[in-house]
């Protein structure tokens, strides 16, 4: 029983540490440059956030222009 029970856990300690090294080996030297306090700094800027603000403004801009506006008080008196 104990021969079977180190078996188990053997496979499974293999098996989480293949896991983790194929999901950590392609990204090693970055995480290695990283915990050395090295900050990578991006080839572009995230323009989609600028592009999102711009779409939500211009989509803004078309619904308060396509509102009626309201009639004057007078017009609204005179009813």
């Amino acid at each position: 029983m104990v021969v079977l029970s180190f078996i188990v856990f053997a496979g499974a300690l293999a098996t989480s540490m293949a896991v983790i090294l194929l999901a950590v080996g392609p990204q090693w030297r970055r995480i290695v440059q990283l915990a050395m306090g090295r900050v990578e700094t991006p080839a572009l800027p995230f323009a989609p956030l600028r592009e999102l603000a711009v779409a939500e403004r211009r989509i803004a801009v078309r619904r308060w222009a396509s509102q009626s506006a309201p009639a004057p008080a007078w017009v609204r008196a005179a009813a």
